[in-house]
């Protein structure tokens, strides 16, 4: 939060990332990501694995997931009098996070939202001109929940277009305000198993992608260790 603070006074924005597992699995997979990933200024440790790993490479990280993030940072720019803006989810979750977030800090100013369509590309025409609406509105500080790695890559492209707004990717934090996902309960966070609540919300989806996450643990594993 020192560093985010520093570069509210300063007027210089910033790129947030918070890596897990998944992430990973795609940073392995696409160049674009990597390239994304590597424009990032702050990167957090969004997931227990990601956690453990540092730990056997001789590192010590926190975890801070991005839905974690939302709160702590809303409430920075509320006391430095940042304005915000939020890009993502649905123009009813948009609508509903922004209330929710209004109640819970006060004095908050969110002066732009957008809800980007379908098939919506971050390195398209429309992302440009989202970008550049929201370098017109002041704000200097962006939640973006489009989910990875379209959120990640929207943030890279921000930095150069709109210099001045910090960029945190918190994937669904923003709906897990609006009502729209539930969260895990904090019993199951405690024992590490968000994952699986996650996963039986929406096995279809989950269960594939948490299959590839396992299936590179082992080679993480070794990695880390060399690193020790």
């Amino acid at each position: 939060m020192r560093e985010v603070a520093a570069r509210f006074a300063y007027r210089e924005g910033f790129a947030l990332a918070t890596l897990n597992l998944d992430h990973l699995v795609k940073l392995a997979k696409s160049c674009t990501f990597a390239k994304a990933y590597a424009a990032q200024d702050l990167i957090c440790a969004d997931g227990n694995p990601i956690v453990w790993l540092a730990r056997m490479a001789g590192r010590k990280l926190s975890l801070m997931p991005g839905s974690d993030l939302v709160i702590p940072l809303a409430e920075l720019a509320a006391e430095r009098a940042v304005s915000v803006a939020l890009i993502g989810s649905t123009d009813e979750a948009l609508a509903a996070a922004a209330q929710d977030l209004s109640t819970k800090v006060p004095g908050l100013r969110i002066v732009y939202t957008k809800a980007p369509p379908m098939g919506f590309d971050p390195e398209g025409l429309a992302a440009e001109t989202i970008l550049k609406e929201l370098n017109a509105s002041g704000a200097q500080l962006c939640f973006l929940a489009l989910g990875a790695p379209k959120q990640e890559m929207l943030a890279a492209r921000g930095r150069s277009l709109a210099p001045e707004t910090g960029f945190a990717s918190i994937g669904a934090g923003l709906d897990f305000l609006a009502g729209s996902q539930t969260r895990a309960p904090n019993w199951m966070r405690k024992l590490a198993l968000e994952w699986v609540w996650r996963m039986l919300s929406s096995p279809r989806r989950l269960v594939p992608r948490y299959a590839q996450c396992i299936a590179i643990l082992p080679g993480q594993i070794l990695a880390a260790r060399r690193q020790r």
